[in-house]
């Protein structure tokens, strides 16, 4: 079993620090928030609560980070740069740059660590369940070592390629979902303002080649007008924003994402950035 530290216990930290501590792992965590660090001790009945992050990390052979942003992933590593042990694998769950991945790829080497970018896909749901889809930059050999322990808390984990690439897939992905809820909310719209029933049309329709999870997990809470389940508005803008900055730096169009970015925009401005995603149904529903 391996030593491991996580920093960061918000919705998907939480829940991924506890699937390594059951599967037999040696825990210790810190957040900002000391209190929230304390509370997860002690309803999980084991591992242990540093008061710094610092503290944390210095007997860790894995150290796991899942965070808000770009600066606070800096913020952080720099902070527990010169206590990293030697050799261990620092594993960045965040949603971030590629820029910055490569960045601390670098500094991890030059200091004898390593360094994998590994954001993750399927929501809180999906962190409370330990079946995670993980996007993973960097060496092979440093995938080798983490993989098993990550298994903790993913059904899905893929070697990408070099560092950064696992954040440009999570870009691909939130891509991906952003046109698919659009589309879903659409659907939806154009039932409801032609008099359709909507069960009867996704019971049709889900099981065609319109079927996708936001259809099947998400239509009866986008009918109801219910959005508190799952990922928030305002982190989809982050990472939006993260990937037409890298497509914007590849050459690549993305036209309908700067189009959805923009719908969400919207729902921000209505002071409903803690809504989930599939909320954009509820600017075609109002008008």
């Amino acid at each position: 079993m391996a030593t491991c530290a996580f920093l960061g216990l918000g919705v998907m930290g939480g829940p991924m620090a506890r699937h390594l501590s059951q599967k037999g792992h040696d825990v210790t965590v810190w957040n900002r928030t000391a209190a929230k660090a304390a509370a997860w001790v002690n309803t999980l009945g084991k591992g242990k609560a540093a008061a710094s992050a610092r503290e944390a990390v210095q007997n860790a052979d894995f150290v796991f980070m899942c965070l808000g942003d770009d600066p606070d992933v800096e913020a952080v590593c720099s902070d527990i740069d010169s206590d990293l042990k030697r050799g261990s694998i620092l594993i960045d769950h965040t949603t971030g740059s590629a820029a910055l991945a490569r960045k601390l790829y670098e500094q991890r080497r030059a200091r004898a660590g390593q360094f994998l970018d590994a954001p993750v896909s399927g929501g809180q749901a999906g962190a409370e369940n330990g079946q995670l889809t993980v996007m993973v930059g960097g060496d092979p050999e440093a995938f080798a070592l983490a993989e098993p322990v990550m298994r903790a808390y993913s059904k899905q984990i893929t070697l990408i390629g070099p560092t950064g690439q696992g954040q440009l897939a999570k870009s691909v992905n939130q891509i991906c979902i952003a046109g698919v809820v659009q589309g879903v909310a659409e659907g939806l719209h154009f039932a409801r303002a032609n008099g359709l029933d909507e069960a009867k049309v996704i019971e049709a329709i889900s099981a065609g080649a319109a079927q996708s999870w936001q259809m099947q997990n998400r239509w009866k809470s986008m009918v109801d007008g219910k959005f508190d389940f799952g990922f928030a508005v305002d982190w989809m803008r982050k990472d939006l924003r993260i990937a037409l900055d890298a497509a914007r730096k590849a050459g690549a169009s993305t036209p309908l994402t700067a189009l959805v970015d923009q719908f969400y925009a919207d729902i921000q401005a209505e002071g409903h950035g803690r809504w989930d995603t599939s909320s954009l149904i509820s600017r075609l529903n109002r008008k």
